[in-house]
Parts: C-alpha cells; sequence; structure tokens
C-alpha cells in the first residue's frame, strides 16, 4: 500500500558494494533459561518455520547489539549448538547438533532439523558458550497419507514498526496456532523518524534513510526483531513466511524499480540485499536462486486436509500500468499478456492445484483478488497494484480452478490494511456469478495507526459496489482460522489501538465457509 513518506532516496552509488546472494518479560516463552546480559547474544529470540512431516527450520541470528549491522559482533564466525526435544525441560532430547554462525550471513543461524516425527510437538534452543537462548515451540506437519481432523492456524501481515505496537502478535501467541502464516510487509524500508512514531522511542540516526545496502537492511531487522511481541509469536509456533512489496521497495514489481527515482542498475542492487537480508532473518530454507531471481514460491501439505500453496506475486509480476494507483478506464489492465505470477510459477500453481487431494487448498498470497471498486458510484476506480490490475491473469487462475475442479479454494491475502472477506467469482461484474471460492483478507498488524472502528462493511451487510463482499473492518489485528473437515473457519481478531501497548483483542466477526460449498456465511 502507499504509505504517507513516499520513497525519498538519497545516493545509491556505493549499495553496489553489498551486493550479494524492549521490554523485558518473565514468561517461559520469551525469557531465556539464564539471566541476559549486555552482550547477550539471543536479543532477537529464535524462530521456526517452514514445517514438513520430518523436519522443520530452526532460526536464531546473534546479536548483542541488534541496531548495529553485524549486531555487536566482530568479523568472526562463531559456534552455536542446538537442540531439540519432545518436552520444554529437554529431558526428551531427540535431535541435537553444532552450527557456524558467520560475519557472510549476519550472524544468523538456519538448521534444518530433520528425522522428526510427524504432527508432533517440539521445543527447542540454541546455546553459544555459556549463554543459552529462548526456548521455542514448533510442530511439524502431519504425515502424507494422514487423515488430520482438524488444523488451528493464524495469519497476519504488514507491521510497521513506528506506526504502532505489535500487540497482535502477542495475543496471535497466546492462541498457540499450529502454524503461523505471514503474507508480507514484515519490515517495511522506510527510514524512521527521530521519535520512532506512535511508539515515542528515540532510534539512532543510521534509521533516518531509507533501506538500500545490505547493511541498512540488517539493521532495520534488527529493530522490527528486537520486540518482544514479535519475539513472543514466533516463539510459540512455527512460521510460513512470504514477501510483499515493503521487504524491497513500495509497489515493486519484478525487475522494474519506483521510476526514475532510482536507475535500474542500483534498484537491482537494493532488490538483492533486500532478498539476502530477508533470508538471513527468517526461518526459511535457502531460496534456489535463477539468475537475480529468488524463488520463494512453495507448497505445503498438511496430510489431506489442507495443502497451502504459498505464492509470489512481486518477483515475476509485469509492471504496473496506467501509472500505478487506483484508476477508472484503465485498458492496458485488460492485455491478456499481462502476469502477475509470471508463467512458470501459474503453470505449477495450477497443476499442484490440479492434482491435490486435499480437502481444503489454500493460495496464501500477498494481495487482493477478489475486485475491489473503490468508486462508490457508477464508476469502476480499480487498484493497478492488486490482480484487478492483472486482470487476464486472475481470469486465467480463477477459469483453472474452475476447470480443474479444485476442492474447496480458500485464498489468504495481506497488504490493504483493511480486513475482508468474500466470494471469489469468475465474473465478479454478474452479481449472480456463482462462487468458485472465498478469499479472507487481514488487515495490518500496526501499519496504518490505530484504524477506525467505523468503516467497512458489518458482518452480514452489504456493498453495492462490490455485491461479493461479506465483511470488511479499517482496524488493527490478525486472523485465527479453525479448519475441519467439515468447515473453515476465520475469526477476524482485533485491537481497538496500536499507539500504546497493551490493547484488548477481540472477534470483530466470524464467517465460515463449508465443505463442498463455495462461498461465505456470517456467524
Amino acid at each position: 500500500m502507499p504509505h504517507p513518506s513516499r520513497r525519498g532516496f538519497l545516493g545509491l552509488g556505493g549499495a553496489a558494494f553489498a551486493l550479494a546472494f524492549t521490554s523485558d518479560l518473565a514468561d517461559p516463552w520469551t525469557a531465556p533459561a539464564t539471566a541476559r546480559t549486555a552482550d547477550y547474544p539471543f536479543k532477537l529470540g529464535v524462530a521456526s518455520g517452514d514445517p514438513l512431516p520430518d523436519r522443520v527450520v530452526l532460526w536464531t541470528r546473534l546479536a548483542p547489539e541488534p541496531l548495529e549491522p553485524l549486531g555487536g559482533l566482530p568479523y568472526n564466525k562463531i559456534k552455536v549448538d542446538w537442540e531439540v526435544a519432545e518436552d520444554e525441560a529437554f529431558a526428551r532430547r531427540v535431535r541435537h547438533g553444532s552450527a557456524w554462525a558467520t560475519p557472510e550471513y549476519g550472524h544468523s543461524v538456519h538448521v534444518d532439523a530433520k528425522g522428526l516425527r510427524p504432527g508432533r510437538e517440539y521445543f527447542y534452543r540454541f546455546r553459544t558458550g555459556s549463554e543459552l537462548s529462548p526456548v521455542g515451540r514448533t510442530r511439524t506437519a502431519p504425515a502424507p497419507r494422514s487423515s488430520p481432523e482438524s488444523l488451528r492456524l493464524a495469519f497476519a501481515s504488514c507491521a510497521s514498526w513506528q506506526d504502532g505496537y505489535y500487540t497482535a502478535y502477542r495475543h496471535l501467541a497466546d492462541e498457540n496456532p499450529d502454524v503461523v502464516f505471514h503474507l508480507g510487509d514484515y519490515i517495511y524500508e522506510f527510514g524512521i523518524v527521530p521519535t520512532g512514531g506512535n511508539r515515542n522511542t528515540p532510534v539512532p540516526e543510521q534509521f533516518r534513510v531509507q533501506c538500500d545496502t545490505l547493511d541498512r537492511f540488517r539493521v532495520q531487522y534488527g529493530l522490527y526483531k528486537s520486540d518482544p511481541d514479535l519475539q513472543a509469536a514466533h516463539h510459540r509456533a512455527p512460521w510460513i513466511v512470504t514477501w510483499d512489496d515493503h521487504e524491497v521497495l513500495d509497489n515493486w514489481a519484478g525487475r522494474y524499480g519506483p521510476g526514475g527515482e532510482v536507475s535500474e542498475q542500483d534498484y537491482l542492487v537494493i532488490r538483492a540485499n533486500a532478498f539476502r537480508a530477508f533470508w538471513e532473518n527468517m526461518p526459511v530454507r535457502l531460496p534456489s536462486a535463477e539468475g537475480p531471481d529468488a524463488r520463494i514460491y512453495r507448497r505445503f501439505t498438511f496430510g489431506d486436509l489442507a495443502e497451502f500453496n504459498v505464492l509470489d506475486t512481486r518477483q515475476y509480476r509485469d509492471d504496473q500500468v496506467c501509472g500505478d494507483g487506483q484508476q477508472v478506464d484503465c485498458a492496458d489492465r485488460l492485455d491478456p499478456a499481462r502476469q502477475m505470477i509470471g508463467a512458470a510459477q501459474e503453470r505449477w500453481l495450477l497443476d499442484g492445484l490440479g492434482a491435490s487431494r486435499a480437502r481444503w487448498n489454500v493460495l496464501a498470497q500477498q494481495v487482493a483478488m477478489m475486485q475491489l471498486d473503490y468508486d462508490p458510484g457508477p464508476a469502476q476506480r480499480l487498484s493497478m497494484d492488486l490482480w484487478d490490475g492483472y486482470k487476464a491473469a486472475k481470469d486465467r487462475l480463477l477459469g483453472g480452478i474452475a476447470e480443474r475442479e479444485v476442492g474447496n479454494p480458500v485464498v489468504l491475502t495481506g497488504d490493504i490494511h483493511y480486513n475482508l472477506a468474500g466470494d471469489l467469482r469468475r465474473d465478479f461484474d454478474d452479481p449472480a456469478a456463482p462462487a468458485v471460492g472465498v478469499e479472507f483478507v487481514c488487515t495490518s498488524v500496526s501499519s496504518g495507526g490505530n484504524g477506525n472502528p467505523t468503516q467497512g462493511v458489518p458482518p452480514g451487510g452489504t456493498d453495492p459496489a462490490n455485491p461479493h463482499l461479506r465483511f470488511s473492518s479499517y482496524q488493527r489485528g490478525y486472523v485465527s482460522c479453525e479448519v475441519t473437515r467439515g468447515q473453515w473457519r476465520s475469526d477476524f481478531k482485533v485491537v481497538p489501538y496500536v499507539d500504546r501497548p497493551g490493547a484488548p483483542v477481540s472477534t470483530r466477526a466470524s464467517l465460515v465457509t463449508l465443505d463442498g460449498a463455495p462461498g461465505l456465511h456470517v456467524l
């Protein structure tokens, strides 16, 4: 989404040299077993992610000074031990080993802990020297041939640090989901004002400029990941993450930078730095490199209950047309050759959906797929950054889903700082067109500030410009989902404010879609 202070780049010539591919909480999930010291190396916590039936990625990054480029560490490699157990006290240890935290990768550690049992809860931690990390809880995916009765998940997106506190992450952690999906804008590339915005927490001078070099991206992640509520959410469950635009540049599209504000060569350098910093700071496996691209679209199967296709709607898309933004009568958006996810990813997605035997077939992705008309009058004003700006690509996808008779399509989306729930149709301009699937859009964790509870469409209400919409609200929070063999239920969790910590959480709306009956119902 656009930000009030759009790109204000300073000189980027030095970026080419970087090319390469606060709060004390006393609970067992965030506090280490030993007292923290000034040089405690695990100040960014721990995380796990990308769960498979027999393995999960374990992550940490050594950083006694998270707001410094190398985390306040010398340019040396450091040995880090890790262990996985069936209990939080580590009396039943099942796997252990050692890894190196190297300066070339920002002293991050990624361990693909193999040999685990499917569908099981585990606990993990790291040690370096005499220092012990916090304990993390994780869970492997169910066995491929299993038939799970249920799955509890949450999804979130858009967490601008200076826009407010991450209270939503804390409430998400308290739900102990089986898995968390983060759909992008984990960080924002913008410079941060001296006062820290709504947090009223001063930040050092190096945060004034927008992220461009690898070092600058690293300290941005260091600031964001220092947040105790974000750490709590990572400590409670494995995460499956993808990126959107603000992990790189606002509204970036493939190999297209921000117009005339930066050269194409410098843009590709910035993008490479952003990709590398993303990997260094996320619990993901190393993406395969394809030239200057890094493949992050991937698939996760939870028995025959649900299959999740994690998409990348940024790296392979054509540039936004008609000057980007919201436009009326933009004929270029109808070009049949336009790509949103690229031909290879589109083929991978449709082939996978066609072959799936899962009860629920899920697309975890970034930008709204349902049509969103921003003009309440007769004109149709659509966003060129969303799937509406790539109509042929959307038609191919929704048409392919219908033609393949994909079982129970569900799309999970972030990006727009609104909660939305609606039916997916092959023809959104025909109110009588049947639903082929449903889409749940989560609002932001903090981006946009406190929000406004009076904006939106109440559960069960109507929006004449968007008759397929069943609910919307402009508040902050996340979405919690209970998936069974008979229904998918999404609870939209919201907090009343983010400009101060400690906000309570409530359920603004609950919607379900039933097995074998595409379409949404309000509870």
